[in-house]
């Protein structure tokens, strides 16, 4: 799953990719940080898909970072930077679903 829009989240790489654990192949991980359960499995469908990442989207995990520059100012200054660089990407992306 990637966003084509520009964001800034810890946990959506700068190219856009989402990292989560539901999107993650299956079986085990190899840096022991994700349990078996919470990666892919076939019983996923859109709808659980979706929720995780809306769940994401609201609670950022600045423990396993995609964007490690966005997780340090999510830890250090929520309301901030953080808050500043959010804004600015929806605003963009506000502006080019109108163009």
């Amino acid at each position: 799953m990637k966003f084509i829009t520009e964001i800034w989240h810890p946990n959506v790489a700068k190219n856009g990719d989402v990292c989560i654990s539901i999107l993650h192949e299956p079986g085990e991980d190899k840096f022991g940080y994700e349990k078996p359960e919470e990666r892919w499995l076939p019983i996923h469908t859109v709808e659980t898909i979706m929720i995780s990442v809306i769940s994401m989207l609201a609670d950022p995990n600045s423990d396993s970072p995609a964007n490690v520059d966005a997780a340090k100012e999510w830890r250090e200054d929520p309301n901030g930077e953080f808050k500043r660089k959010v804004a600015r990407c929806v605003r963009k992306s506000q502006e080019m679903a109108f163009e």
